[in-house]
């Protein structure tokens, strides 16, 4: 039996010294019958290192509570109602805010088609 994907839309803000966020769509996706560990977001325009990223769906829900890191992707709270989702790679780094509300949406949504990562 096929587990259905999940796919959601959150406004994201690209950090950077430019003294405006420049806002950003990004594809959140989680597809459990490819990685059932595993979360993809999607940068429309792309980021340094490639349009789409996937790192651990435990890492973001994790890094919601408290900063966390694994690996090139770091998440972590900021203030009450933001996140921040960093991608480092050898041509940089990427600091995309999120509001929380958002990502703890898709989470929902994400452990409602697979609760628990399996493996295969």
């Amino acid at each position: 039996m096929s587990v259905a994907a999940v796919e959601e839309h959150a406004w994201g803000r690209i950090v950077s010294d430019a003294p405006q966020y420049r806002p950003v769509r990004v594809a959140l996706r989680y597809e459990p019958a490819e990685d059932p560990r595993a979360v993809r977001f999607s940068f429309p325009g792309g980021l340094p290192g490639g349009v789409d990223r996937s790192f651990p769906r435990e890492l973001l829900e994790s890094g919601l509570r408290a900063p966390v890191r694994s690996g090139d992707v770091e998440v972590w709270p900021c203030g009450r109602v933001q996140a921040v989702v960093e991608f480092h790679t050898a041509d940089g780094v990427a600091v995309v805010q999120f509001d929380t509300k958002a990502l703890s949406r898709f989470l929902r949504h994400t452990y409602a088609v697979a609760p628990v990562a399996t493996t295969e």
